[in-house]
């Protein structure tokens, strides 16, 4: 089995703390994560374990196989200090 991460860039999001102007930020947004032997079968079992997401508005969705090794590989970022 395969992991995959599925994501969208439909929508927007708002920074935090944001309450004069909306400055347009170039977004991703995580849809979910899933296994298969590749990814059209990690999609099926997606939809199978979140059935709601027929229910979104999203219609474009793409994915990412992940290494096997991705979840020891995170770093974490401050942008402020």
């Amino acid at each position: 089995m395969n992991d995959y991460i599925f994501l969208t860039d439909e929508g927007f999001t708002f920074q935090p703390g944001t309450e004069d102007k909306l400055i347009e930020i170039e977004n991703l947004q995580v849809i979910g994560f899933s296994s298969g032997t590749n990814s059209d079968e990690a999609f099926l079992n997606l939809l199978t374990v979140n059935p709601y997401l027929s229910l979104t508005g999203f219609e474009k969705i793409f994915c990412y196989q992940l290494r096997q090794e991705y979840a020891q590989n995170r770093k974490d970022y401050n942008l402020h200090g």
